[in-house]
């Protein structure tokens, strides 16, 4: 059952996976449509999950389910990645590489792997004022605190040291 972002529980287990490049115009509707389609009929014991999604900096794709009655079953985690892996074909874009870098540069949101970031890091191109995306963060109530933050409170600052 899907409910709004807004809906669902803070303490809800949240997945986000970033694209290594920003969504089409055009390729918004059907990425929705998808989404909502699977969630719609995700299920956890043959009983359907409360769960929600949401599109950030057209980029990424954020899927909440509140398991407080029962633990997420390892078979529905598998069917959100393997849904996850198949989107990844259809857009042809990496959304399940954790370890690649997302920061903002000015207003716009930047994806690099991590040894092109490094690169930038040594040739000044990134500073300890940067905003990278924790992208690791696990519940709801953690996206507003812990999702954007200062590349000095993340595991990358330790490279500006």
């Amino acid at each position: 059952m899907i409910v709004t972002f807004k809906e669902i529980s803070q303490n809800s287990k949240l997945w986000i996976f970033p694209s290594s490049r920003k969504f089409y115009p055009k390729e918004l509707p059907e990425i929705k449509n998808n989404i909502e389609d699977f969630l719609t009929n995700w299920l956890h014991n043959s009983v359907p999950l409360k769960c929600a999604y949401q599109l950030k900096h057209d980029r990424f794709i954020l899927v909440a389910v509140d398991d407080t009655e029962n633990n997420l079953s390892i078979e529905a985690h598998n069917l959100l990645i393997e849904f996850i892996q198949e989107l990844e074909k259809s857009l042809k874009v990496i959304l399940l590489d954790k370890i690649n870098v997302c920061y903002k540069q000015g207003e716009f949101v930047q994806y690099k792997d991590l040894k092109d970031f490094k690169k930038m890091i040594k040739s000044k191109g990134v500073s300890q004022k940067t905003i990278v995306f924790n992208n690791l963060i696990t519940t709801k109530g953690e996206l507003k605190q812990n999702w954007e933050i200062n590349i000095m409170d993340s595991w990358l600052g330790h490279f500006l040291k």
